[in-house]
């Protein structure tokens, strides 16, 4: 019950460092994870993506506040409980993001994250097939592949972006971020590649990795230092103690809830709840960001999509084919076009964000359309709009409140809007002229300023990229959690690296940094050098100051 170093959590930072910090052998390490296992094919097969998401045995369940800005609604946000986390349950779309994105990541204070200094952690950790060769990784332990793209639908939505104007894009997670192109995804061999998959396994190999199954109630502090973490498993209350460091790993959400229990926050919140204050930090659970999307519907004219599929005999045949022979439909998460593209002139990298896929559904797989269709996810990506997380009660087992202040900002509303339209330009395009059927969602009607905005206030939905909640900043910022080594400011032996560090949310799906953070972060703890930094240029629009394509 005792390691040089405890991690909390089995995400995608989580695992990564649990790998990192055991390599060498000269550390013991014990990651603690209250989530169960993830055999099975509702998490193994990459087809079966919703499933997961919608069981209390692997996700965590919680729910915000009513949304002031969305007619009030509670807006599900889900968290893996399960050894991988969130990304044993997520759509397994892999975007690192774009290179300005850790540029102004330096900007706000976080000192060696820049772009070219993330660079070469997202290259050790991929192994890449398919990618744009001297970009990517070809040796790490993260599998990042396309799909097949068999399905026309997909060429016809790389066509119709470029018929429109907009860039193409071999790779956007190589040079060029800005474009339509293929969509990346973390399965290998016919497997969802999470992190458990990728990092924690072979680490829980070594004879200095183990985890232990439990709930964290919070972290041992000892004039002014970390010294374990405080765990219950079977109705017993024990602790886990750490001769080096804690590491909190825990989520968006309850990577700040464990720093306020375990006495470190806004001091006024902690003393309402009757918590001992063990060092003041006013940014604990503040700046909360995430992505909305919505979903852009057409009727599909051609029998083609995945709507026929869509039963209990042919989900039978595919989860058979999957089953035993690894092959089929089963093997994809049907994300296999996306693009990103900017919103206006002026707007110098992408700042929205298209998930194609060859069916109309939502999401969680529920309420198909009862016709063949095809749909594109569409987010504005760098809303302004701060949420925050705090406690609901001392409690442990309480849950956090989460409050987004979704569309909280006016400019929320004038993108969005943009995006409806621009959507609406590239699905008219030719490329689209032999599929294309009436449009299902929002429907021809909804036309005008207030239309948009009431069909946004209804059908908007959370993206599930939760960060910002433990922000990394320069040690004199009195909002930053976390210096640029992860180290939480004023507590010494205990660092924070996940999403939640994030000092501003990426241009898309927030698993691809997660990991690259735990990468980065185990280098910070092991105290070795960073690796050095990228020379290589990225790509940026020569017309971004003129035009939005």
């Amino acid at each position: 019950m005792q390691a040089d170093y405890v991690i909390i959590g089995s995400g995608s930072a989580g695992a990564a460092m649990a790998y990192r910090l055991s390599e060498d052998g000269k550390n013991s390490v014990i990651v603690l994870e209250f989530g169960g296992s993830d055999v099975g094919p509702f998490v193994q097969m990459p087809a079966a993506l919703a499933y997961p998401m919608g069981m209390n045995r692997y996700n965590w369940g919680y729910v915000s506040e009513p949304e002031p800005h969305l007619n009030n609604r509670r807006m599900i946000a889900p968290r893996g409980k399960v050894i991988g986390g969130s990304s044993s349950i997520n759509g397994m779309v892999y975007v690192r993001g774009h290179a300005e994105d850790f540029n102004r990541w330096e900007d706000l204070g976080a000192q060696g994250w820049s772009y070219a200094d993330v660079l070469p952690y997202f290259k050790r950790m991929e192994s890449s097939h398919g990618g744009q060769e001297g970009w990517r990784g070809t040796d790490g332990p993260l599998h990042v592949r396309r799909g097949k793209a068999e399905n026309p639908l997909y060429q016809a939505f790389i066509e119709a972006g470029q018929q429109a104007g907009f860039e193409g894009t071999e790779d956007y997670n190589g040079e060029k971020g800005e474009g339509f192109g293929l969509m990346e995804q973390t399965s290998w061999k016919g497997r969802r590649w999470s992190t458990a998959n990728a990092y924690l396994r072979p680490a829980l190999k070594r004879k200095n990795c183990h985890l232990i199954r439990c709930f964290a109630r919070r972290i041992m502090i000892q004039n002014g230092r970390a010294v374990g973490v405080e765990i219950e498993r079977g109705g017993n209350v024990d602790a886990v103690r750490a001769r080096k460091e804690v590491i909190v790993a825990a989520s968006a959400f309850n990577s700040p809830k464990l720093l306020m229990l375990s006495g470190i926050g806004p001091a006024e919140h902690l003393k309402e709840m009757g918590i001992e204050v063990v060092a003041d930090r006013p940014g604990v659970g503040q700046n909360l960001q995430d992505h909305l999307e919505f979903y852009m519907q057409q009727h599909c004219l051609q029998p083609i999509t995945l709507y026929s599929k869509n039963n209990w005999f042919w989900k039978g045949v595919i989860g058979a084919q999957w089953l035993f022979f690894k092959k089929g439909i089963g093997t994809s998460n049907q994300f296999e076009a996306a693009a990103f593209i900017r919103s206006a002139p002026g707007v110098k990298w992408p700042d929205i964000q298209y998930h194609f896929l060859p069916m109309a559904i939502s999401y969680d797989g529920s309420s198909p359309a009862k016709a063949h269709g095809f749909q594109a996810h569409v987010g504005y990506n760098m809303s302004k709009s701060r949420g925050q997380v705090t406690l609901r009660s001392p409690d442990v087992a309480a849950p956090p409140v989460i409050q987004f202040n979704y569309m909280s900002e006016q400019e929320d509303w004038i993108k969005f809007r943009h995006a409806v339209r621009i959507t609406r330009e590239i699905f008219s395009q030719p490329a689209f002229d032999p599929y294309r059927g009436p449009e299902l969602s929002p429907g021809p009607r909804v036309q005008s300023d207030e239309q948009i905005d009431g069909f946004l206030r209804e059908h908007l939905e959370g993206a599930y990229h939760p960060c910002g909640t433990c922000k990394m900043g320069s040690a004199n910022d009195p909002m930053a959690v976390v210096d640029p080594h992860c180290r939480v400011i004023g507590v010494e032996g205990l660092r924070v690296a996940d999403s939640s560090i994030f000092p501003h949310v990426t241009y898309g799906n927030l698993n691809g940094p997660s990991i690259m953070t735990g990468e980065k972060a185990a280098d910070h703890i092991l105290g070795r050098d960073p690796l050095p930094r990228s020379n290589q240029e990225p790509w940026i629009n020569p017309r971004w100051e003129t035009s939005d394509r």
